[in-house]
């Protein structure tokens, strides 16, 4: 934030853009704070010294549908999208014709087994499954990456309430406040003695190095910079700390930058102009408290029958204990019967129970719950075919479609590019085959929802081969395999499937191997002509005709005399 057009140090410009922040998002904060007491008590930061806290937070839970729906959401996004266990995206060249390359397929299967491998190393799972909960729950995520020399990328997830945002004119995030907290050593360890606050000094000169300081991180597009200078102070993206504790300090505590946004902020979905997400929380968010409340009066219900207020006599007063279940009363027999109920408890609770099971059933399809667990859940047990289940997997699709694309382009892409380009600058991927210099690249998305995306396709491709081969069989019509293109088919499925390339043969090998083939089966032709036509003249030879000695004779009769 240099230049002082406006008569502002660096420091106070940002933290009055950090107020601005707060107050803008200050209108979601209220929603945010129910969302997490009634889903995820354990997420939400709403004031920086909430932190590292132990209180009980669950109390308010008398129901956790919504919290197990919200969990089986995070996990099927997790499984069916950037599953750990198996691959979820490949590299492809934009150009077309290099992708049909073998040479180019195996590099590009070596070079995402790479990006794999950072993703293993670097944590990156435990942080996905994070913001898949946290998308679900208050429909906006964040997590901040910065590079690291061993791992390439190191994860800092960050959940709601610790940060703001602002978008861009085409509505993509590209400005990221946060505040947290740091002690008194935290600050100097991290920006030196020189650059930390007066007070901040003298506390660590006396020894006082546990004191905690709130700071603000902030990183936003640079307006301004010398592109023909490298360094982080011209970079796209400019980082900047700074206390926020006192106004005597003008600078701050570091400036650098980044050549990218660092920070991934996916969002659930936006309405309008709007920064926030919408989640499915949001939406449930009604059930979820009302659940609460018919659980409160089922269980009170529940009291009123097995523990039901009591008439007794003044005889009886301090003998309270007595009268729980397995305790002994005697009583002469003109007290005898004098206990009973305050007033008869019989309450048909099946209607609420009813009620109950209803708005768990909605709150579960909203977190689309039953879709994750559709095949597991299933009351029939007899064995399924896989067009059945292809359905069942279309059928996901159609309500996971537009959530799941907005995801690869807020988290997915942006993951594989960071670790791709951090691959590529500390010189670990394998040398790129020549054709592949200077081309543009392209991420694919090969997991369990896109492959059932893409496996849309084979079904048509499968009913195509089998009309044709019906049609084949009829008489008279087998040139219409003519119009197939086995070749062609083979590579398509094999893509649309996700199959690795190391299993393809490459096109230029196939065509040696049916040439050596039919170089084969010509040869062993000639072979087998020649041995016909060997045989045919020894049965001629040895065929007597009549007047003759042998039928070969017959053929020579007049010549040689």
């Amino acid at each position: 934030m240099a230049g002082p057009v406006d008569g502002l140090t660096p420091r106070q410009r940002l933290l009055r853009r950090w107020g601005a922040l707060k107050a803008e998002r200050s209108t979601w904060e209220t929603h945010w704070r129910d969302l997490s007491r009634y889903l995820l008590p354990r997420n939400g930061r709403f004031l920086v010294d909430d932190r590292n806290k132990g209180l009980k937070r669950h109390n308010d839970l008398l129901d956790g549908t919504a919290t197990w729906a919200l969990r089986v959401m995070a996990a099927g996004m997790m499984a069916g999208a950037t599953s750990p266990a198996r691959p979820w995206f490949k590299l492809r060249a934009q150009d077309q014709a290099l992708n049909k390359r073998h040479d180019v397929q195996l590099w590009m299967e070596d070079a995402t087994r790479s990006v794999q491998q950072v993703f293993r190393k670097a944590k990156t799972y435990p942080s996905l499954h994070q913001i898949y909960g946290e998308l679900g729950c208050f429909g906006t995520g964040c997590n901040f990456l910065q590079d690291d020399p061993k791992t390439i990328l190191r994860h800092h997830p960050i959940t709601i309430g610790e940060y703001a945002i602002a978008t861009d004119s085409g509505g993509d995030v590209n400005t990221l406040f946060r505040e947290f907290g740091m002690t008194t050593e935290q600050l100097v360890e991290t920006f030196g003695l020189a650059n930390v606050s007066m007070m901040v000094r003298q506390q660590y000169e006396r020894g006082d190095y546990d004191q905690w300081h709130n700071v603000v991180h902030a990183v936003y597009p640079r307006k301004t910079r010398d592109l023909t200078k490298a360094d982080n102070r011209n970079m796209r993206f400019a980082s900047c700390y700074a206390e926020t504790g006192g106004n005597e300090e003008p600078q701050l505590l570091r400036e650098s930058g980044y050549d990218e946004m660092p920070a991934i902020v996916p969002r659930w979905d936006v309405a309008g102009g709007d920064i926030y997400g919408n989640s499915p929380g949001m939406e449930a968010l009604g059930e979820v408290m009302g659940l609460q409340f018919k659980q409160l009066r089922l269980a009170k219900g529940i009291d009123y029958q097995t523990d039901p207020p009591l008439l007794l006599p003044e005889t009886l007063s301090g003998r309270d204990n007595e009268a729980l279940p397995g305790g002994r009363i005697f009583a002469n027999s003109a007290d005898a019967g004098v206990i009973k109920s305050l007033f008869d408890v019989r309450l048909d609770l099946s209607h609420l129970d009813r009620v109950i099971e209803r708005s768990q059933g909605m709150v579960s399809r909203i977190f689309y719950a039953d879709m994750f667990l559709m095949i597991a859940n299933s009351s029939d047990t007899t064995q399924r075919t896989a067009a059945e289940i292809a359905e069942r997997h279309e059928e996901k699709l159609v309500m996971l479609g537009p959530v799941l694309e907005r995801q690869q382009d807020d988290v997915q892409r942006p993951l594989v590019d960071r670790a791709f380009m951090g691959l590529l600058k500390g010189g670990k991927l394998p040398p790129l085959p020549p054709d592949l210099i200077g081309q543009e690249l392209e991420v694919e998305f090969v997991s369990a929802i896109a492959q059932a995306q893409q496996a849309v396709g084979t079904h048509s491709a499968d009913r195509f081969v089998m009309a044709l081969g019906a049609v084949a069989a009829l008489p008279g019509k087998e040139n219409v395999l003519d119009k197939f293109d086995s070749d062609e088919w083979a590579d398509r499925y094999a893509d649309m499937l996700g199959v690795d390339p190391h299993m393809i043969v490459a096109t230029p090998q196939v065509a040696s191997i049916r040439k050596a083939r039919n170089d084969a089966m010509a040869a062993k032709e000639q072979v087998a002509a020649m041995e016909q036509a060997s045989v045919a003249a020894k049965n001629l030879a040895a065929a007597p005709v009549s007047g003759e000695p042998t039928a070969l004779t017959s053929l020579f009769q007049g010549y040689g005399t």
